[in-house]
């Protein structure tokens, strides 16, 4: 009889063993490509440690994380990708930046989402996961149609990113009463800015209406005389809103231009793209109201302050990211029967994140965004 329980008992053993082999074998392997080294080496860290806070509130066993350094190098991205692909892996995020994308179709049973927010000859095998023009201008598109604006011209710098800006206005379907591309050179902004407004001639038509009521013989001109010198131009414009897509000091040019040729917004709505809450721009106050899209600033406050309770510093951007992706990834996953494969990048999906709604179609990813206005030194929630 002991003997037939000591049987029984080995059995058991080995069935455990083995069901924790299977189940050590089992982990669902998610890569992640980030640059540990190097100049970029702060921003790959921050990712990992996003990451690492998703897993927790994951807290699921099964799913495991595997970092490797791109040193921001396309070939080491590379090398490392087939590493990837040597351990099994289905699914990687990253690489973060758009230009170690270059050689990942050589890769073709991994899916990557990519950090960046370029969508335009990127491998089929990479799926942008950024806040792209596209997931902007809709979101843009739905405040000028909300607000009834008609004519709204579009500023666009003489940059390498234009033509995602043209790929987004295609996407979104605005409707745009005219484009224009500008020089980021100052004295040739200010002089295409002229031009855009129609500067010179509202500003000859006050100069031409002064001399005009000086010729007049009545009473009250010259009170009419002294209000016109306190304005710059007179005269309408073609336009009731203006979309700056640019950032940083070249927005502040270009709002500072338009100022400058009597172009105020107060009466003209000012828009420009995401800003990631940058609070330089709450010092503007001359170019409030300026509207923006974005990422959910709550969200965003509540993650920056829980990165901080665990790392005693405060994350990049790129780490929000990558937290909601590993959500992402892992919901996906589980919707899939946990299953990985490119299957689950395919079918229309949505996932509500931190950031906000991804939208997953057909290995395509855009975003459901927030927006806000810049006015009374702060940024304010418009939907």
């Amino acid at each position: 009889m002991i003997k037939i329980i000591k049987i029984i008992l080995v059995l058991i053993l080995t069935l455990f063993a083995s069901s924790q082999k299977v189940f050590s074998d089992d982990k669902i392997k998610i890569g992640l490509l980030v640059p540990l080294s190097g100049k970029n080496a702060e921003i790959g860290q921050s990712i990992i440690k996003a990451t690492r806070l998703a897993i927790n509130k994951i807290n699921n066993p099964l799913i495991e994380i595997i970092p490797k350094d791109t040193e921001s190098n396309p070939n080491t991205t590379l090398q490392k990708s087939k590493e990837f692909n040597d351990l099994g892996v289905k699914v990687v995020i990253g690489p973060v930046f758009n230009e170690n994308l270059d050689y990942l179709d050589e890769i073709n049973n991994i899916t990557f989402l990519s950090l960046t927010n370029k969508i335009i000859d990127n491998p089929k095998n990479v799926i942008s996961a950024g806040i792209n023009a596209t997931s902007q201008l809709e979101t843009i598109k739905k405040f000028i149609d909300l607000n009834g604006i008609k004519k709204t011209i579009f500023l666009i710098p003489d940059t390498h990113y234009k033509k995602e800006i043209d790929k987004g206005i295609s996407n979104s379907k605005i409707k745009i009463f005219k484009k224009h591309i500008y020089s980021s050179e100052p004295t040739k902004l200010t002089k295409q800015i002229e031009e855009i407004t129609n500067y010179k001639v509202r500003k000859q038509n006050l100069e031409d209406e002064v001399v005009r009521l000086e010729k007049l013989d009545q009473s009250n001109k010259e009170r009419l005389i002294e209000k016109l010198k306190k304005r710059d131009t007179l005269g309408s414009v073609k336009f009731d809103s203006l979309i700056i897509a640019d950032f940083d000091e070249s927005l502040k040019s270009v709002t500072t231009s338009l100022l400058y040729t009597d172009i105020s917004p107060k009466n003209k709505y000012f828009i420009t793209l995401n800003q990631w809450f940058d609070e330089s721009l709450l010092k503007e106050t001359s170019s409030q109201p300026i509207y923006f899209p974005s990422i959910n600033k709550e969200n965003y406050e509540i993650f920056s302050k829980e990165y901080f309770e665990n790392f005693k510093q405060y994350p990049n951007q790129l780490s929000f990211l990558s937290y909601d992706l590993v959500g992402l990834v892992y919901y996906l996953i589980a919707q899939n029967d946990l299953i990985v494969d490119e299957k689950i990048f395919k079918k229309e999906t949505l996932f509500k994140g931190k950031i906000g709604v991804f939208k997953i179609k057909n290995y395509k990813i855009n975003h459901v965004l927030n927006f806000y206005k810049v006015t009374n030194n702060e940024f304010k929630k418009v939907f």
